[in-house]
């Protein structure tokens, strides 16, 4: 038996050994080898190259029968109709604009998805075209829902709700997709007195609590007139490190954990909470006051 065969049968019977351990699962980086064995069939975050399985992502492998997946550490946001989405206008197209909603592809809001200025309800023709840029441009965020979901995964995206539209003075927080926990409403008027939109694609908007500001234009009433006060502006910025601290210890995010967390932070100044020490006792008390809230 020649050299080249012993080798590919002991490393066969190596790869049959890990597809088949129930053993802690290993992590695998892109381009390494998952097997050799023919008969299996690759599946998410893999890819063949001549008879090898490789990993096209870093992740752990699942197996189903001989089905081989990798799931991965990282992952962008897979959107479902009904999502509530946190989105970066990018480019101003002919009848939708191009946002970025943290997804593999740019996501579309369609002119004919938005409310006009004034709650009018007709067809678009050429004078909305023309005003597209007026309504939004590059740059704005907006929140947005789900609409519809193409053939090859980009998201169509629609604001007809006067809930939802162009956001104004606030900050922007962007968080794993997968820490955002699903629930019946994401816009949270929290009592310290913000307000949270907790975006499905991992993007988090917080702004002080101006009541139903844009009701009256379609939800594209930008205003940067109205001077945020300084205690709104601690408050943000509280908001802002507590959110970071949950997302560091990988809890889920939702306005009770939210609420947990700011009420556990006050103790400290908000400087404080940047430190490595100070996010994790937060995240500590917080996954504690959660554990007996369930109990």
């Amino acid at each position: 038996m020649s050299t080249n065969v012993q080798i590919r049968l002991a490393r066969d019977r190596v790869d049959s050994e890990l597809l088949s351990s129930d053993k802690t699962p290993r992590l695998y980086t892109p381009g390494e080898v998952i097997t050799a064995q023919h008969g299996y069939m690759r599946g998410h975050g893999t890819y063949m190259e001549g008879d090898d399985i490789k990993a096209s992502v870093a992740g752990v492998m699942e197996k189903v029968n001989k089905l081989i997946c990798i799931k991965p550490l990282k992952s962008r946001y897979v959107g479902e109709i009904g999502d509530v989405v946190v989105a970066r206008v990018t480019e101003v197209q002919q009848k939708r604009w191009k946002v970025d909603t943290n997804s593999r592809l740019d996501s579309v809001l369609l002119l004919s998805s938005v409310n006009l200025p004034g709650g009018e309800l007709r067809r678009r023709g050429v004078e909305d075209e023309q005003m597209m840029r007026n309504y939004l441009k590059e740059g704005d965020l907006i929140s947005a829902e789900v609409q519809n979901i193409f053939q090859d995964g980009s998201l169509s995206l629609h604001t007809r709700s006067l809930k939802y539209g162009k956001l104004s003075q606030g900050v922007l927080v962007k968080v794993f997709p997968s820490l955002v926990k699903r629930c019946k409403t994401h816009f949270h008027n929290l009592p310290c007195g913000a307000t949270v939109i907790l975006g499905n694609n991992g993007f988090i908007w917080i702004s002080p609590n101006t009541g139903t500001e844009g009701e009256d234009d379609g939800g594209f009433n930008q205003n940067l007139q109205e001077s945020v006060t300084k205690s709104d502006r601690e408050v943000i910025a509280r908001l802002k490190n507590v959110i970071g601290s949950l997302a560091a210890s990988k809890l889920m995010l939702y306005d009770t954990s939210i609420q947990y967390a700011f009420e556990a932070s006050l103790k400290y100044e908000v400087h404080e909470l940047l430190n490595q020490e100070a996010m994790f006792d937060v995240a500590f008390l917080t996954q504690h006051r959660l554990k007996l809230h369930e109990d």
